[in-house]
């Protein structure tokens, strides 16, 4: 197991330093949101190739890893296409700060990706390791939340997205679909999927110690560069109708909203 980690952080550690040189090249270093997300389906195939657990299981992992990593690789890639050169706001923040710092500090913004997806990998890691010869009923349970939840993340995005689109929207709150229930359903499906991958490693040797990934992505989400980041933008672009917003639609958990 020991030697895994550590052909994986070498991996994930060489991939940021590519996309470092890249993003320096492009002039836009919120590149590193694709290849974080892309990375999880590399490291999860590495675990999937290399580990001596049921095959059925490390291929069931790859596919639902993969198809995540994936959508959402492909998903950041396209946002931040249609926005290049300019920056997610995220990151022109990261350049004031950095001040005459900027590569140097975004190199070690780049390897403290690595450094995540290689913690945020274990569940991966102890399915890819586990040998029971049969896949248990609560790993089952773990692929179906697994499938809901990147369902509802799936709409979530595309509903924001032909909101966007619509010229007749701009400036307005979208609040159709799944958002007129959550101010943030995507992050709410997300930490679903998150926590659909514990319960996938849960039956695994070990797994119960992997319950860290979904919480601290869940506490990403809710607490640091998830609501926070996303609310204060969009009072910056809104004002009051994303004020208004807010008194009515939950934030994260999709309810009925307060009259």
């Amino acid at each position: 197991m020991i030697k895994l980690i550590i052909i994986s952080f070498i991996l994930n550690c060489l991939i940021m330093v590519g996309t470092w040189v890249f993003s320096r090249n492009k002039n836009n270093y919120s590149i590193v949101d694709a290849v974080w997300a892309f990375s999880f389906f590399v490291t999860g195939g590495f675990y999937a190739f290399l580990g001596d657990g049921l095959l059925e299981r490390r291929l069931l992992m790859l596919l639902c890893i993969g198809i995540w990593s994936l959508r959402l690789g492909l998903f950041l890639a396209r946002r931040i296409a249609s926005h290049h050169p300019i920056e997610d706001s995220r990151y022109v923040e990261l350049r004031k700060g950095y001040g005459d710092h900027v590569e140097r500090g975004f190199f070690w913004f780049f390897q403290y990706q690595a450094y995540s997806v290689v913690l945020l990998s274990a569940p991966f890691l102890l399915m890819a390791l586990n040998t029971d010869p049969h896949i248990q009923f609560l790993e089952y349970t773990g692929i179906a939340l697994f499938f809901l939840c990147l369902l509802g993340e799936s709409v979530s995005d595309h509903q924001a997205q032909v909101f966007k689109k619509n010229p007749a929207n701009k400036s307005k709150v979208c609040n159709v679909g799944l958002w007129h229930y959550s101010r943030h359903p995507n992050y709410f499906f997300e930490s679903g999927i998150w926590f659909s991958f514990f319960i996938m490693a849960y039956s695994s040797p070990y797994g119960i110690y992997s319950l860290y990934a979904p919480l601290l992505i869940l506490f990403l989400l809710l607490k640091v560069t998830g609501i926070p980041m996303a609310e204060s933008q969009s009072l910056k672009n809104r004002g009051e109708a994303y004020r208004e917003y807010q008194k009515t639609t939950s934030s994260f958990i999709p309810w009925f909203p307060k009259k």
